[in-house]
C-alpha cells in the first residue's frame, strides 16, 4: 500500500481501508460507531478521510472488525501514525482556515482541476494584487500581515501550475468575472493579462460563459470538481464548494455526477478558447487604455 507522501493522502487511505474492513465485518457506521462508544459523525469523519485518528483507534477498530493479519494491522496502524505529519501548509495555520486544510491537501493529487466560477478569478490563477484587493473587502477584518501571509500562501500553492507533471486544468468563467474591476483598473488588466499567460500551457484551458448565453448550469453558485486517477485512494471524482464561513465536500457518485453534468453543459455553453482569449484580451487592452486617460487613484 504505497502513499504518497501526503497526510490527506494518508487519511483518505486510512479513511477507505478502514470503511472497507467495517464492511467486510458486516457493520453499518452506526453499529461500529456504538460499539466504540463514539458518535457516528466521528467514525463518518474518519472514514472520509477528514480528521486525523491515532494508532489506538485503530487497532481498536480492528479488534472490532476481527482483523487478525499481522501485516494489515501494522500498515494501517503506521498509516494513522504518518496521517497526523503535517503538510507545508500547516505554516499558516495562522491565517489558514482549518476547513481549507483539507482541500490543500488534495488539490495537488488531482489528476484533473474543473473550476467554475461566477464573480472572481479561480485562486490558482490569481495574481497578488488581486488576490491582496479581495482579501481587503472580506466582511471580517483582516490585518496587513495576515494579508501578507496568505498572499504567501497562495503563492506556494500556484507553484502546482508550473510542477513537472501538472494536472489537466479547465477553467469556465462567466463573463461578470472580466468586468468586475477587482482592485482597479490597472490590477485587473494585469490579472487578464496573467490569465492569458497561463491559458497558453498546454494542460490550462480557459473559457468564458457570455453574457448573451442567457440561463445556464452555472446560476446556483461557483464549484470545483477534482477527479483522480487513484481510484482506490478516493472516489474518482469529489466536488468542493466553498462560502465565506465553510466548505462542503460532495462524494456520493449521484450527487457528483449532477455537478459534472452541469460543468459539461458549461464548457459546452462558453465561448471556444481562442475566442475567449480574443474577449479577454480585448477588456484588457480597454481597461488599459482607460488606465491612460484616467489613472487608478492609489
Amino acid at each position: 500500500m504505497a502513499v504518497a507522501n501526503n497526510p490527506t493522502v494518508r487519511r483518505r487511505r486510512l479513511g477507505v481501508e478502514l470503511r472497507r474492513l467495517r464492511e467486510n465485518a458486516g457493520m453499518t457506521g452506526e453499529e461500529a460507531a456504538e460499539r466504540m462508544s463514539w458518535s457516528g459523525s466521528k467514525l463518518s469523519r474518519i472514514e472520509r478521510g477528514q480528521v486525523a485518528t491515532n494508532s489506538d483507534d485503530v487497532r481498536d477498530l480492528l479488534e472490532l472488525y476481527g482483523v487478525s493479519d499481522p501485516g494489515l494491522r501494522q500498515t494501517l496502524v503506521m498509516l494513522a501514525r504518518e496521517s497526523r505529519r503535517r503538510g507545508w501548509w500547516h505554516v499558516y495555520g495562522d491565517v489558514m482556515p482549518e476547513r481549507f486544510e483539507v482541500y490543500l491537501g488534495l488539490e495537488p493529487e488531482a489528476s484533473t482541476l474543473r473550476f467554475y466560477q461566477s464573480q472572481i478569478v479561480p485562486g490558482l490563477f490569481q495574481t497578488e494584487p488581486y488576490a491582496r484587493a479581495l482579501m481587503g473587502a472580506h466582511p471580517a477584518p483582516v490585518s496587513r500581515e495576515e494579508i501578507d501571509r496568505r498572499t504567501e500562501l497562495r503563492t506556494r500553492r500556484q507553484e502546482l501550475l508550473l510542477a513537472e507533471d501538472p494536472p489537466d486544468v479547465w477553467v469556465v468563467m462567466d463573463e461578470s468575472v472580466l468586468h468586475r474591476c477587482v482592485g482597479g483598473r490597472g490590477v485587473m488588466a494585469d490579472q487578464l493579462a496573467h490569465l492569458l499567460e497561463l491559458g497558453e500551457r498546454s494542460h490550462i484551458t480557459v473559457q468564458i460563459v457570455p453574457f448573451t448565453t442567457g440561463a445556464h448550469s452555472g446560476l446556483n453558485g461557483s464549484f470545483d470538481i477534482l477527479e483522480f486517477t487513484e481510484s482506490d485512494l478516493y472516489a474518482p471524482r469529489l466536488v468542493h464548494l466553498e462560502n465565506l464561513t465553510s466548505s462542503l465536500y460532495i462524494e456520493k457518485a449521484k450527487e457528483v455526477r449532477v455537478y459534472t453534468v452541469a460543468f459539461e453543459h458549461l464548457r459546452t455553453a462558453a465561448l471556444h478558447p481562442e475566442r475567449t482569449r480574443e474577449v479577454i484580451s480585448e477588456v484588457e487592452q480597454c481597461l488599459r487604455r482607460r488606465e491612460e486617460e484616467e489613472p487608478d487613484e492609489k
